[in-house]
């Protein structure tokens, strides 16, 4: 009750500026969304007017357990039956598309000398769904809070700015094809609230293309997990430490952490049709509050002067991410399809 106690000041602020969130990107930025205002909404007050200690508790809650929530209520909303939809060049394509994200992301972070935690946040922040791959993969390779609020501040810019503009660099480059638009949109941009509202700026028939191929790329996330889990056990074995070594022995049960294994089984049982019809539907309004209530902690614990201490060298790693994400989708589209 005690621990309860502490942690709720933190979390109604949190919430909070999740509600007052929800209202501004409905009445005035529904392109953002929701959770893009409460992070950046946190970030202001928290470097700003609610610096208290006596929040600390109650972010760093609802930054880790909201997420991860939220990633295992996601796997109610999707089913393995979108990759028949997608056909083999759509799978095949998006595995391409993520693992060039992936390469890439960890090269240049580790050339920029980033360390492992902020690059291989970025790398699945990027390759798979924004915010929520961060929320999954930070815990499993033990990322710091400074990290994970810095790979989900610069994801949901990156996000933000793909947004706007591929619908723009689609419709110059394929003229009114909506399945190549679609997966240009749905292979690229981070969020699934961005996929939707980037594809809406053309029309329906490309927003359900792009959230056929953003639903795969999440699907892909049990994958992505897993193998980032590995890698980080891996390159900690490598320390002479025998106490390390001991600790990192003993959470090798814990390689694939228990929301996503929560989200695999959500996901299969959706799968199999054995939830009731509005029950999707729950689970994805309840991710998305998790999301943005979790966003807006992120933002409340989130330095700017750490943020801007990285400076040029952050600016450099994100736009040179964006720019190989966008080539090697075109690249990709015009081989494929």
């Amino acid at each position: 009750m005690q621990k309860i106690t502490k942690e709720l000041p933190g979390f109604i602020v949190s919430l909070g500026i999740a509600v007052v969130s929800y209202y501004i990107a409905k009445l005035w930025l529904p392109m953002l969304g929701g959770a893009t205002v409460a992070l950046f909404i946190g970030i202001i007050l928290g470097n700003t007017w609610l610096q208290q200690p006596g929040l600390a508790m109650g972010t760093k809650f609802s930054e880790k357990k909201l997420l991860e929530y939220s990633v295992m209520l996601l796997g109610a909303t999707i089913t393995f039956q979108s990759i028949a939809q997608i056909g083999w060049r759509g799978v095949l394509f998006t595995v391409l598309q993520m693992s060039c994200t992936i390469g890439f992301a960890i090269w240049l972070g580790r050339r920029l000398q980033f360390n492992e935690g902020t690059y291989l946040l970025m790398a699945g922040g990027n390759a798979v769904c924004g915010s929520s791959a961060i929320g999954a993969i930070a815990p499993i390779i033990d990322a710091d809070n400074e990290d994970t609020g810095i790979a989900i501040t610069m994801v949901n810019l990156m996000g933000t700015i793909l947004m706007l503009l591929l619908p723009v660099l689609g419709t110059l480059i394929w003229g009114h094809n909506n399945e190549l638009r679609g997966v240009l949109i749905g292979g690229t941009v981070q969020s699934v609230g961005q996929v939707v509202a980037s594809a809406t700026m053309i029309n329906q028939g490309t927003v359900v293309t792009a959230t056929l191929f953003k639903i795969l790329r999440i699907i892909c996330l049990v994958f992505v997990v897993t193998g980032f889990g590995y890698w980080h056990q891996k390159q900690q074995s490598q320390v002479s430490d025998s106490k390390l070594g001991e600790q990192l022995l003993a959470k090798k049960s814990s390689l694939v952490p228990w929301y996503v294994i929560g989200f695999l089984l959500f996901c299969i049982l959706n799968s199999l049709q054995l939830f009731p019809s509005q029950f999707g539907a729950l689970c994805h309004f309840l991710s998305t509050w998790c999301e943005t209530t979790a966003l807006a902690a992120i933002g409340l614990r989130l330095n700017l002067k750490t943020l801007f201490s990285q400076g040029k060298r952050l600016l450099t790693y994100a736009g040179g991410l964006v720019t190989i994400q966008v080539i090697m989708a075109l690249i990709l589209i015009t081989i494929l399809f």
